[in-house]
């Protein structure tokens, strides 16, 4: 017994039109490159003219001005720890390290930041009370004068002494400029150095360490006019 192979027809829009009424029971064949490019042109102008009742009119992309302003109303009515993080790790200010005249080495700001503004992370690692102690009389024996441990909470020290960045040059201030913050970002506790007013260009960066009272002083030389003498 033959088989005949079923005459395939055309329709008006270009795509052939199968007698047995399904394309795979008729076997594989080539289409012509005009009924092709008939068939894609159909397609697109049916692609760009969409029925009338379903069109909708697209909006020109907004202009940078217009996002900056989004962005700062909604920063203004979303005062949040967590979105100016991340706006400060996306656009870090710019602060130098250099000579200080309160103590050795201080940090300087190198472009003007407005008041509550997150300045810097304190970075460092982060360790218990009984390494801190332990530390802590290492880096004695070793002659390192100064200590960047900062404490988070009653469990975690940050330590910055070798394992830090520029935030660990921050000197104290009885009149500061800053503030320490400890905020909560993916379940991680940080601290982060705020602006407490406006800050000028080249305006060493400081704030108040409020070291616990001791009886063994830690002189102060911040030479602010209500300095309290010592920094414990």
């Amino acid at each position: 017994t033959s088989f005949s192979t079923p005459k395939k027809k055309k329709r008006d829009d270009g795509m052939r039109e199968h007698v047995t009424g399904c394309a795979r029971s008729e076997g594989y064949y080539k289409i012509d490159k005009k009924d092709k490019l008939k068939y894609l042109n159909n397609s697109r102008a049916f692609a760009e003219e969409p029925p009338a009742d379903t069109q909708v009119r697209i909006r020109p992309p907004r202009r940078r001005s217009e996002q900056r302003r989004l962005l700062s109303s909604f920063t203004g009515s979303c005062d949040s720890d967590l979105l100016k993080f991340n706006q400060l790790k996306f656009r870090k200010k710019k602060l130098k390290f250099c000579k200080s005249h309160i103590h050795d080495w201080g940090l300087f700001a190198m472009e003007p930041i407005a008041a509550d503004e997150m300045v810097i992370e304190y970075v460092g690692q982060n360790i218990r009370q009984v390494i801190a102690d332990m530390r802590e009389k290492r880096y004695e024996d070793e002659g390192i004068g100064s200590s960047y441990m900062f404490r988070v909470d009653h469990d975690t020290i940050i330590d910055a002494t070798k394992c830090g960045n520029f935030a660990r040059f921050i000197n104290h201030s009885c009149n500061p400029n800053c503030y320490a913050k400890v905020i909560t970002v993916e379940s991680q506790k940080k601290i982060v150095i705020y602006s407490k007013q406006h800050i000028n260009v080249n305006e060493e960066i400081t704030y108040d360490y409020k070291f616990p009272i001791e009886d063994v002083k830690i002189p102060c030389l911040c030479g602010s006019e209500n300095c309290r003498g010592t920094l414990n």
